[in-house]
């Protein structure tokens, strides 16, 4: 017995040896790789050739680039199912948040094969988007609003049978296009029926495509027909009617003092067989346009909050009355302090909870989440608060979400892992020192601690620095379908 060990070890050290001889374009050596699959972590020599992981080895390897890893810990690049942030300035603090996926899924787009087009050859990192009932609702009804969500009449206005036949064909060209699901913002379209949801959720059944919803209420108001399970409940019914696949967004900022219980019946609902998932962001503030159905009547109630609660984004003031009538009329980003702390540590302690960041930074204004979301769960949730392990999160922001879209885009099956034929998309960070920089007051400074990232075998952020030179990033997105 004992020969029969020392053979297989010997057997083993010797193929690590072969592999150690062979040049790889790019490896890391003697690195603590974390593996979310098995949720383990070791230490050893990770070699890269032709954009994918091609060993992983207990000696290190040679390489054209050999970075030393000793003392950091490599990960696979987080995949953020939620980042409306969708150009180089966002992909550039992505990138150095660990992040090598960033994908519009909630609000999508109307013309999805434009919104491709329009990326090609221009990505730091990977992205996609979802076909998004609210972009087209808006587009159908002359929506005058310049923001992702309606202000006029794609708001409040009830579809006509003929319109919701419209809605649905504008879906299915979209899904045809390659969309990776189908987006929804029903708080932000309350004039759309249930029966126009679940006629667009049949639509995406059709094609096996997953939707990302913002549900219709959010909260715990008096009227507890307008309360966040009861948004909930819609959606997952329309789930289990249709088959079609669904992934709550944010569940924090819509559940807030709920979030515990939402999270509660999206488990039991996929115990029962409807494929639901949900996310959150690990900040205490959510983000939205003042212009938007949010703050309609009784949004003080619904949410809880008042006037000194929100904060303009363009220059950080605390709002009153009067300036809140002043802005609401112009339209723009309001950020509004309302999440309990109690909410964030449930969905961030919960280890079916996904983490996304419903970041979006623009001209660097916005909210620290489109920048520090990945650093401020390692650092600060994970390092100092202890909320979850260090395996744990890492599987939150990579596996998670992969399983999440890869039913339907097969090729997520290869991102989120740390394994041979795997996509050598990867983060290698100090476990130690890494932390989110990023504030509501400056919300466009990049995280500190992640050393190197890689983005299809290439290496973006490069001993702490984004290369400007490359744009190895590709698009992700389904099969065609007819």
């Amino acid at each position: 017995m004992l020969l029969m060990l020392a053979r297989s070890l010997s057997a083993i050290l010797l193929v690590s040896f072969r592999l150690a001889a062979q040049p790889h374009d790019l490896a890391i050596n003697d690195v603590r790789v974390i593996d979310p699959e098995r949720m383990t972590s070791r230490v050893e020599s990770v070699g890269v050739r032709a954009g994918k992981i091609a060993v992983l080895s207990a000696v290190p390897l040679k390489a054209n680039r050999v970075i030393d890893g000793r003392g950091l810990v490599l990960a696979p690049g987080f995949i953020d199912l939620h980042a409306h942030g969708q150009d180089e300035e966002n992909q550039r603090l992505q990138v150095q948040d660990g992040v090598t996926t960033a994908l519009e899924l909630e609000i999508g787009a109307g013309d999805v094969a434009g919104w491709y087009a329009a990326r090609e050859g221009k990505r730091f990192i990977h992205s996609g988007v979802s076909v998004g009932h609210v972009p087209l609702r808006m587009k159908l009804m002359g929506d005058p609003s310049r923001s992702l969500v309606p202000s006029g009449v794609a708001k409040d206005r009830a579809a006509t049978e003929e319109e919701i036949t419209r809605l649905r064909a504008g879906v299915e060209r979209g899904l045809i296009e390659g969309a990776l699901g189908i987006g929804f913002g029903i708080q932000y379209t309350p004039g759309a029926s249930r029966w126009e949801i679940l006629e667009t959720f049949r639509a995406g059944a059709r094609f096996g495509a997953p939707a990302f919803v913002h549900i219709r209420t959010m909260g715990v108001p008096e009227d507890v027909s307008r309360d966040a399970l009861t948004g909930l409940q819609e959606i997952l019914a329309a789930s289990a009617v249709t088959g079609m696949p669904v992934h709550m967004v944010h569940v924090t900022s819509s559940g807030m003092g709920q979030a515990a219980r939402l999270i509660q019946t999206v488990r039991e609902a996929k115990a029962r067989g409807v494929d639901a998932s949900t996310e959150c962001y690990p900040y205490g503030a959510a983000m939205t346009d003042i212009a938007s159905a949010i703050f309609d009547a009784e949004w003080q109630k619904i949410l809880g909050i008042g006037y000194g609660d929100l904060e303009w984004v363009a220059t950080n003031e605390r709002l009153t009355g009067e300036s809140f009538a002043h802005y609401r009329k112009l339209g723009g980003m309001v950020i509004m302090h309302m999440i309990p702390e109690a909410a964030t540590v449930a969905c961030l302690s919960a280890p079916d909870v996904m983490i996304a960041s419903d970041g979006h930074i623009e001209n660097g204004k916005g909210h620290p989440r489109g920048a520090g979301t990945f650093a401020r769960s390692l650092g600060y949730w994970t390092r100092e608060r202890k909320v979850m392990t260090l395996e744990q999160a890492v599987r939150k922001m990579t596996l998670l979400p992969a399983q999440r879209l890869e039913k339907f885009v097969p090729e997520m099956a290869q991102k989120g892992r740390v394994r041979v034929g795997a996509d050598a998309d990867l983060a290698v960070f100090d476990a130690a020192a890494v932390r989110d920089r990023a504030t509501f007051g400056n919300p466009a400074v990049a995280s500190d601690g992640f050393r190197y990232v890689v983005v299809g075998g290439v290496v973006v952020v490069d001993e702490g620095k984004l290369r400007e030179d490359v744009r190895p990033g590709k698009a992700v997105r389904a099969a065609r379908r007819q």
